[in-house]
Parts: structure tokens; sequence; C-alpha cells
């Protein structure tokens, strides 16, 4: 469980210096399109809803690409529309289970989130798994991991606290560096499960 969440700040402080400005981007008009369709109540939130999808499977394959050192294009951010369906499937499975959780309580619902949080990623890094599939990948992934990144969460509530200081500016920044850390906090279990496999097979 050795993953530090001051460290996984830092390193995506690192890997954002000096190239602030694709991320900038590709999240604002990410922001702009996906919060824009919500506008005008319920035609505008069913486009949301429908939109949600492929933008988050987008935004987690742009970011991804970005923390690998990978060769990024404005582009990604949109690449999860070439897999509509199962993008749309997976976001709605997982608000209907974070909202059957919350409906017994709070934070049985919180908890579902976060067993949750990895899915866009494990279908962004395995094309051909089966939403249900990636869910259940997920949950077995952030066994032991969900209070790390509900602290890494409290760390973008304060973050965002002091944006609303900015007038909202800060949130130019702030968007790319939490997609861009979440991306690295998904590489850090991942290869910390990769390691436990690992040791797990030396031993047998």
């Amino acid at each position: 469980m050795g993953i530090e969440i001051n460290a996984l700040l830092e390193k995506s402080l690192s890997a954002l210096k000096g190239k602030w400005g694709l991320p900038i981007l590709a999240f604002f008009i990410y922001s702009v399109l996906l919060g824009g369709s919500g506008i005008f109540k319920t035609p505008g939130s069913l486009i949301a809803l429908i939109l949600g999808g492929p933008f988050t499977l987008g935004a987690a394959s742009f970011s991804l690409a970005f923390v690998r050192g990978e060769e990024v294009q404005l582009s990604k951010i949109f690449s999860g529309f070439d897999r509509f369906i199962t993008a749309l499937g997976a976001y709605l499975l997982i608000i209907v289970y974070v909202i059957l959780w919350t409906l017994l309580l709070i934070v049985p619902g919180i908890i579902a989130a976060l067993s949750y949080s990895m899915t866009f990623y494990i279908l962004s890094d395995t094309p051909n798994i089966k939403v249900v599939d990636a869910l259940e990948r997920s949950k077995q992934m952030m066994e032991g991991y969900k209070w790390k990144l509900f602290y890494l969460y409290l760390h973008y509530l304060l973050l965002s606290v002091l944006c609303l200081l900015t007038l909202g500016i800060g949130f130019l920044w702030l968007i790319p560096f939490i997609h861009i850390t979440n991306a690295n906090f998904y590489e850090a279990i991942k290869n910390s499960r990769e390691m436990e496999m690992s040791g797990s097979l030396d031993r047998v």
C-alpha cells in the first residue's frame, strides 16, 4: 500500500512543468462541452449524461498518455467517442450503482464511487474488456486504496476552495492537474498490484 499522496502530487506538478498549455486547452474544451451541455435543464442534462461516458474515457486516455510520456494530441480528449457504447454503458452503470448504494447511506455511496473510480483507465488500457469486467477489476484494484483516494480528493477540495479566491481562474490549472494526478494514482496502484502478483508467483 506504499502510495504517498504528496509524492503523487509532486510527480504530477513535475510532469506538467513547462507543458501546461495542451492539458489546459484540452480540459477547458472538455469542461465547456460537458458542462455547457447541462445548462438547459432536462434536455441539456440528458445530453450531458450521454456525453459523460465518452468524454470521461477520452479524459482518461489523454491523461494516461500524458503521464506515460507519450506524444499527445488535442484530439485524444475526444477518443472516447470511438467506443461510444462501451463508454456510455460504463458511465451509466457507475451512476446507477453509486445511486443505489447512496440510497442506503451516504458512506456506502462514497465507497462505491471510489471502488469504480479506475474503470475508465482500465477501459483505456484494455480496449477489448467488457464493461462489467472493467468495473469488477476497478473494485479489485481499489481494495486497500479507497482511503488513499479519498484523502487525495480532500486535497482537491482544498485546492478548489483556493481557486474560488481567484474568481475561478485557478480552475484552468486545477482541472488538468486533477486528471493528471488521478492518472498517476492509477499507474501507482496498477504497478503495485503487478508487483504483488509477481511476488506471489515468486513464492510459489
